[in-house]
């Protein structure tokens, strides 16, 4: 089994860890054609559109009004 000779610091993790930041790029962003709501590249939109086709209808919330 093979054992390090001596404990690797936290600067040294930091070294491998620092090129992380460079691949962090923004989310791709689509535009619904039927709703026209950009949304994240394969996932829903907000009105629950997905390529074109509602697949999430959302319940209407009705207040009682007490």
């Amino acid at each position: 089994m093979a054992v390090q000779d001596s404990k690797k610091s936290r600067a040294y993790r930091g070294h491998r860890h620092a090129h992380w930041k460079r691949k962090a790029k923004a989310p791709a962003l689509s535009t619904d054609p039927t709703s026209g709501e950009t949304h994240r590249r394969h996932h829903v939109t907000a009105d629950g559109y997905y390529r074109g086709k509602k697949v999430i209808d959302k319940a209407v919330v009705v207040d009682a009004g007490d």
